[in-house]
């Protein structure tokens, strides 16, 4: 699977954690999600990529008591299967439950190499 997948943990801030191997990952993250900053839930297909965010399917929250969300860039051929929030959720969290479950109560999983 061929994604960008951005999120929080109970005490680290937004952070990228997969960057679908491209080189600027942050401006395509920003450059797909502008126009849905805000909206939570989000989905949306630019052509053979979509973009979708949802909240933690576990209701886990940060330490100030947000609702940890959950974004996504997925590119083709894995967008294919995915034309809602649903899907998204269906398709992605199973990619991704392991590794979040692993570092989400933990220190800044990008600083730990």
């Amino acid at each position: 699977m061929t994604f960008i997948w951005a999120t929080r943990g109970r005490t680290w801030g937004f952070r990228l954690l997969f960057d679908a191997g491209i080189a600027d990952p942050r401006a395509e993250y920003l450059r797909r999600f502008a126009g849905v900053e805000n909206v939570m839930p989000a989905f949306r297909r630019d052509g053979d990529v979509v973009v979708a965010r949802f909240p933690d399917p576990l209701n886990r929250r940060d330490s100030a008591g947000r609702v940890i969300p959950h974004e996504f860039v997925v590119f083709s051929p894995t967008s294919n299967a995915i034309s809602s929030v649903d899907d998204a959720i269906r398709e992605l969290w199973p990619e991704v439950d392991g590794t979040f479950k692993r570092i989400w109560d933990g220190p800044d999983p990008t600083k730990s190499h």
